[in-house]
């Protein structure tokens, strides 16, 4: 599936029991570009990132992704779908201990069926390229926080994704390594065409993207 269109989704609504988390999200990304959205705690950003994931799924309204609704896959194509089309890096990079860098740059590519030798190929590419081939072998314990963010960027885009999410990425990083990691994904973009919707408290971060979006009270606005 291609996504040279756009992701969109049509009035979104979520809730958790009496608690109405969104409240009629419309929202469409183009390839190729970078969108930041912030707001208060509790406005609903996450949730909105883990629908777009396909974590979690909306109450009602739809997600598309090339025009496609995303409802209608069974779970099991929806697990593949996740696989190939999205990247995902979190504030705390969820990197695994017991595995070296390009180790657990290389699961999600092992997850999709590649062998381990085309995975490790991949991995060892994209580590080189965010400047870490020399760091490959090592564990995350033995990493700087702002090398741990760039193994779990490179395991995000091991499959090629339509799209990264980044929920809170520089969020744990000092203000030297989140300009680092900042630089990076406009270079990602400009370099590899790469699409990122990225939750943000960090107003220079958003500020710098292509698209500023604000959520607030489970809707959104430019």
């Amino acid at each position: 599936m291609n996504l040279s269109n756009m992701i969109k989704t049509k009035n979104l609504k979520k809730s958790y029991g009496s608690l109405e988390v969104l409240k009629g999200v419309d929202l469409e990304i183009p390839k190729g570009e970078i969108i930041s959205i912030v707001g208060a705690s509790g406005a609903g950003k996450t949730t909105l990132l883990q629908i777009l994931g396909t974590l979690d799924s909306p109450n009602s309204g739809e997600l598309l992704f090339n025009d496609k609704n995303i409802a209608d896959l069974s779970s099991k194509a929806l697990a593949r779908f996740r696989n190939e089309h999205i990247g995902f890096i979190f504030q705390f990079h969820q990197l695994l201990p017991e595995f070296t860098a390009i180790e657990n740059v290389c699961l999600p590519a092992l997850i999709g069926g590649r062998s381990m030798s085309e995975s490790k190929t991949k991995a060892l590419e994209l580590l080189d390229t965010l400047g870490l081939k020399d760091r490959a072998s090592h564990k995350p314990a033995e990493l700087s926080g702002g090398e741990q963010q760039r193994v779990a960027v490179a395991r995000s885009l091991i499959n090629s994704p339509d799209v990264i999410l980044a929920d809170e990425p520089s969020g744990n990083l000092d203000s030297k390594n989140a300009k680092e990691l900042h630089d990076l994904f406009f270079e990602l973009r400009d370099k590899l065409g790469q699409t990122f919707v990225i939750v943000t408290h960090n107003l220079e971060l958003a500020s710098q993207a292509d698209r500023m979006l604000t959520m607030a009270d489970g809707r959104m606005t430019e």
